[in-house]
Formats: C-alpha cells, structure tokens, sequence
C-alpha cells in the first residue's frame, strides 16, 4: 500500500504591497528621486544623520501597504450612535496609515472628505507582530473608484485614519503592555531570587542540586540583564564599506525570489553593494527561479548597475551549503562579505545597519537579528516565533556585551572576507571523530573567527525566515541544532578560556546547564516524588518563573499577544525537546542533515536501502 503524503501547510506571511519599482528602496545615484519621505533624500542627498535615518525608517514603516482581507465595518459620523449600524466591506490593503476597501451598497453615499468610523479587527499576519488586536477609530474618505474583479463591478474607497494605528496602539494596548510585562518582570525576578535564597539555607541537605539551581539561575538572570544593557552600534552616514551578499540555493524554488529582491533592494550605495546567488546544482526549478527574479531585476532602470552587481553561479555538482558559501565568497569584490539563506528576507536597512560594528577593526564578524516570517501559520510557528526574539535579543545581545557571540546565525550574518578565505580550506574538510561535518556551518566559522577576532550582534540588522510548520521537520532540525551546538562547543572549550574571563565563566555554564538538564528533571519529577513522595513544588514553581521571564520580555520588547507563547514553549522543551540532549551526547558525530538530501544524507539512504534489501532477501532465502 502507498504511504500517502503528508497535506503541504498553507503558510501565513505578511505580504508587502509590491512596489511598481523593483529597487524602491535603492538609493537613487542619480538623485532624480528626491523627496525625503520615500527613501532617505533630502535635498538631493542621502539622510545625513542618525536622526535622519530613524526618521526615513519611521516613515518607511507607516507607509508600507500589506495585501490583507477581512471584514470591516464602515459607520457614518452622523450614524456612530447606532449601534451595529453601517456598512460592511472587506479591504484589499492595509498601512498604518490607511486602509482600501471594497464596500457594500448603502443607502447613503461615501463621498470624498467624509469622516466615518471603522471597527474591524487586524487578523494575525495580516500586519506586523503586534497589530493583531480590534479596532474602533475614526477615519477619512480620501479617494473613491470602482474595479472590476472576476467580473464583479466593486465599490472601492481608501480611508486616512485619524491617527496612525502605531498611535492608536501605544494608547489603547502597547503602553499597557510595557508596563504589565515591567512590572510583572520585576515580580519574577524578584521571586526567583527568594527561591534561590531557599536553595542557600537549605544548601547542606542536597548540595549538588541546590548547587544547580543556583549557577542555572545566576546564568538565565545574568544573561536578561546584560541583554537590557546592550545597545546597538548607531549608523554612522559616512560609514558605507563594500559588501558582497552570498546566497546558497538548494531547491528554494518556492522562496528564493523574495530572498534576492530583499537582498538587492538595499537602502545601500548601489557602487558598495552586490548579490551573488550560488545554486548548488539543485534538482528542482530554482536554477530557473533564480535566471528570472535577475532578469526582472535587471529590466530596472540602467542607472542602477544591476547587471554588474546581480549575478548568479551554479555549481557542477551538489557540493553542500559550505561550498557553495565559500566559491561565492571567492567570487566577491568586496572586503565584507554576508551570508544570506535562501529562505530569509531582509529590512530594506539590514545592511546599513550591520555593518556599523565593523568600524572596530578587530570585529570579524557580525550576526543580525532574525525573526519568524510565518510566526501566524500555526502553533508550532508561534512557539518559535518567542524562542527566536528571546535567543537573538536576549542571549546574543548579552553575549554582545563581551564582544563574543557565538553563533553568527545563518539566516544573516557578516564577515571580513580574509577571514573566510583563511579558513576555507579547514572549514570545508572539517570533520569530527572522522565524520564529514555537513551542518553546523554558522558555528563552525564562528569558532574559526572568534578565535582570533571579536564578534558581535546587531539587533536592528533584521531579516526574517520561513521556519518549520510541522512536527516532524521541527524535531528533526531540533536534534541537528543540538548535535552541532554540542560539538561546536567542545570545540570553542579549546580557546574561549582566552576571551574576557567573565564570557568565559558565562560559556562554560551555558555548556554545562543544558548538558546536565535531563538529569535535574528526571531527579525532580520523578525520583523525588517516587522515592520522598514529595510533590515538586518548587522545582515547578522555578520553570514556570523562568519561562515567565521569556515570555514578558516578548511582551516587553514586542508587545504582541503571541507572548503566551513563550510558557507554552517551556512546558514542550522540558517535556519534548530536552529530551534530544540525551539523543545528541550519543549521536553527535553524525553527519546526515535530516530536514534535505545532502551527500551524506544520500549516502546514509543508499546504506539503509541496502540493509533493507538484505533483509529481504535473507527472508525470502535468496542471495545476499
């Protein structure tokens, strides 16, 4: 019987508006366009200042139109009293600024300047994180036509709304949320410092597990802390060095044009930026995807350089990410070069913002922040949606403090091109207790840099990606995170001892916490109660804290209703995924990546075939 595969998952992403202009945010060089409220000019020139930039990038956020569809309710000024009165209708995009809608028929006219009310509610994912909330505001009537649309006649008008919704918002909700989540942090915090001081008084009785609650508390808190005290490194206008953009590509069909847009569309001097798209012999259509996403781009206006600054390489054979990375970076002609996965979009100002910390010569190399594109699609994508904000604004950030990060995540990070050149050769035939090293890239040259360099983390460098939206894939790439987190940090033991001694303290917990977790929980849950039949108050009294801590500082940052989600990921890591540490210890020389077919995962197939056939064959008596 066929085994029938799994139904795809629809997956929910915020869609900008497309631009008539395929480079809107490119700055022009030849300033024809040159108003300071589209991209950055003023007066002929690029924004001049950090004021300036902060501004630019204000009103580029309140002018972005979304596609979105849902139901709004259109109610006339003189009419607002009545309740459940008005007009139905349904939009077709959406800004903080404004909404275009299709609108019934009523009994009275829309006219231009007419102000009404609207009440509808913002649907995750139709809008940026935090926008999903109801809305009752008044509005203006700016523009009235009618379209047609699979031969139906509609009625569209376009609304102003009185004030922004990011206004509207910090009224009704966000200042709100910051301080509940402030005060409510403050609490918790408070608290987990009562229990550890329970875990001194109490210390002689079981030393080696109060002494484990303690480091592991001292270790989570600290990092929270110098996570608030990082700041970003501020846009210096002079400061535009040469980057080259790298982008892996194996069978990315689906995402890869949206990757190379963002990528080339850059709020970056078009004679400093370039793009290089390297597939590694994919067996889909990306090589074709890829030809037609350039030639799009390169139908731009000329006075943008694309057809020198866009180019594609496509290798003869699948070699593996690494390969791919490193014959893009020795195709480069810029002193910085950034890796981009084939799977993540870039801000329009990711690239101006991370740069900034190269200005330090001795920084090799830097990691922007990466959120979660399809964070809306299902539970699994909201749960990761938390851990990722909390693991680049919270953990790397504090990491940042000391100037030794140590992950530049794959998703968006820069580096000095000597330095990949220097370490090409040992990074590409890395191998560990003799197996190929074939995932793990982003900590493998991490440790390579950090070695020698300082490396850091820019937090309004932002791009987002398609995460996993189903059980399988997620657990599967859970298990491949572990076994390089593993190995790459046996490897960083060799040389962090050098750094400043306080990260180095900081590592050598973080190793140790993770590693020894298992065992705490399955001591907790189960050999206490079992054994002292004593329920595990406060042991579950401390995870949930520490998971509240997650959770508002999402709410803080973010003020979004998906911080609820931060316990709901506690409660599965504890229950689900921590139990993948045991896993990795065992198994973290293999090389298979488990989520696509590399080399070794074709190999690693091919011997289980064979074992199978085997089988089969010793079964049915016939020659092996």
């Amino acid at each position: 019987m066929k085994k029938k595969r799994p139904t795809p998952v629809s997956e929910v992403l915020t869609v900008p508006h497309e631009d008539r202009r395929t480079l809107s945010n490119v700055p022009d060089p030849d300033r024809i366009r040159a108003k300071a409220d589209r991209r950055g000019f003023r007066e002929g020139k690029i924004a001049d200042s950090p004021a300036d930039a902060a501004y630019v990038e204000k009103l580029r956020q309140l002018s972005t139109r979304y596609v979105a569809e849902f139901d709004i309710r259109v109610i006339p000024a003189r009419g607002r009293k009545r309740k459940g009165k008005g007009i139905k209708g349904r939009t077709a995009d959406v800004s903080p600024t404004g909404m275009l809608a299709s609108v019934e028929a009523a009994p009275y006219d829309l006219q231009v300047g007419d102000v009404v009310r609207l009440r509808f509610r913002v649907p995750g994912g139709a809008m940026p994180e935090g926008y999903e909330a109801a809305v009752d505001t008044q509005a203006r009537v700016v523009r009235e036509f009618t379209r047609e649309r699979d031969g139906i006649t509609q009625r569209m008008v376009a609304f102003e709304f009185a004030k922004p919704l990011t206004d509207y918002f910090q009224r009704r909700r966000w200042g709100f949320s910051v301080y509940m989540a402030s005060g409510m942090m403050f609490v918790a915090v408070a608290f987990v410092m009562l229990m550890r001081a329970e875990s001194i008084i109490f210390f002689k009785y079981d030393y080696v597990l109060h002494l484990y609650s303690l480091i592991a508390a001292a270790f989570l808190l600290s990092r929270y802390l110098f996570g608030a005290l990082y700041r970003n490194v501020p846009i210096n206008p002079s400061y535009t060095p040469g980057v080259s953009i790298i982008i892996p590509c194996f069978n990315e069909e689906k995402w890869i044009h949206r990757t190379i847009l963002s990528c080339i569309n850059q709020d970056y001097p078009v004679d400093k930026l370039e793009v290089i798209v390297v597939d590694d012999h994919s067996t889909d259509a990306s090589a074709k995807r890829i030809r037609e996403v350039i030639e799009r781009v390169h139908q731009e206006a000329e006075r943008f350089t694309t057809r020198d600054r866009l180019q594609m390489y496509v290798l003869e054979k699948n070699g593996g990410k690494r390969e791919a990375l490193v014959q893009g970076v020795k195709m480069a002609k810029h002193d910085l070069v950034v890796f981009v996965d084939s799977d993540s979009f870039l801000e329009p100002t990711a690239i101006r913002h991370l740069v900034q910390p190269f200005q330090d010569p001795r920084m090799g190399g830097v990691a922007g922040r990466t959120d979660v594109e399809n964070k809306f699609t299902n539970s699994i994508t909201k749960l990761q949606t938390v851990r990722y904000y909390i693991a680049f604004r919270i953990m790397k950030a504090a990491e940042s403090w000391f100037d030794c990060v140590t992950c530049l995540s794959g998703p968006l990070a820069c580096y000095r091109k000597k330095l990949i050149l220097k370490h090409a050769d040992a990074w590409l035939n890395q191998k560990f207790l003799g197996q190929p090293a074939t995932f793990g890239d982003d900590r493998s040259m991490t440790n390579y840099i950090l070695r020698t360099h300082r490396t850091g983390y820019q937090d309004s460098a932002i791009c987002s990606t398609i995460v996993p939206s189903t059980m399988g894939v997620f657990l599967k790439q859970q298990i491949r995170w572990k076994r390089s987190w593993l190995r790459e940090s046996l490897r960083a033991c060799t040389f962090i001892w050098r750094k400043e001694p306080f990260m180095a303290l900081f590592f050598l917990i973080g190793l140790i916490v993770p590693i020894a977790a298992p065992i705490i929980v399955l001591y907790n849950l189960v050999y206490v109660p079992a054994v002292y039949r004593l329920f595990p108050t406060t042991f579950l009294m401390g995870l949930l804290l520490m998971a509240l801590l997650m959770s508002l500082a999402h709410l803080l940052f973010r003020r979004s209703k998906l911080w609820i989600f931060g316990l709901v990921f506690c409660v599965f890591y504890e229950f689900v995924l921590l139990w993948q540490m045991p896993v990795a210890w065992v198994t973290f020389w293999k090389s298979t990546w488990g989520t696509r077919e590399t080399p070794q995962d074709i190999e690693a197939r091919q011997r289980r075939e064979a074992r199978k056939r085997r089988k089969q064959n010793a079964d049915t008596g016939l020659p092996t």
